[in-house]
């Protein structure tokens, strides 16, 4: 079982990937499309999924502090909608509330400049989001 994460933008796809003990994440690419033009990032999540032995997939559900799904979500949940119709993977969402102000951080603390920022902070965001989940499965998979 392998997972690969994905952080959905207007513009852009952060792709991250898990280990294949499924322990950590690690960032993998930016994929870019036009403005909401997800399946134009098909072919490139295809080779991904295929070189990679990818298993599932999660995709960031960015919910609003007040627990309600904004415009942002909604772009989450038509995503995985279109990837349904390409991939018989299983498919799961996962709440990323602020992950892309820890990746923010995280860039900053390691003094990323402002532009190398900008290249990398979807694809950590992805790998934030895919450790927030990899996390919660061990503590369901703990008690089981």
């Amino acid at each position: 079982m392998r997972y690969l994460g994905l952080d959905v933008g207007t513009k852009t796809l952060g792709v991250a990937v898990s280990d294949p003990t499924n322990q950590f994440s690690s960032p993998l690419t930016t994929i870019h499309y036009e403005e909401n033009d997800f399946t134009s990032s098909i072919p490139k999540l295809k080779e991904i999924i295929a070189e990679k032995n990818i298993t599932d997939i999660v995709i960031g559900l960015p919910k609003n502090m007040n627990n309600t799904l904004g415009f942002a979500a909604q772009r989450s949940l038509e995503f995985q909608e279109m990837l349904k119709k390409h991939f018989t993977i299983p498919i799961y969402l996962v709440d990323e509330r602020l992950s892309t102000i820890e990746a923010e951080k995280i860039l900053i603390a390691t003094n990323h400049s402002r532009q190398k920022r900008k290249k990398v902070i979807d694809n950590v965001a992805a790998a934030i989001l895919l450790d927030t989940f990899l996390r919660e499965r061990k503590g369901l998979n703990a008690g089981k």
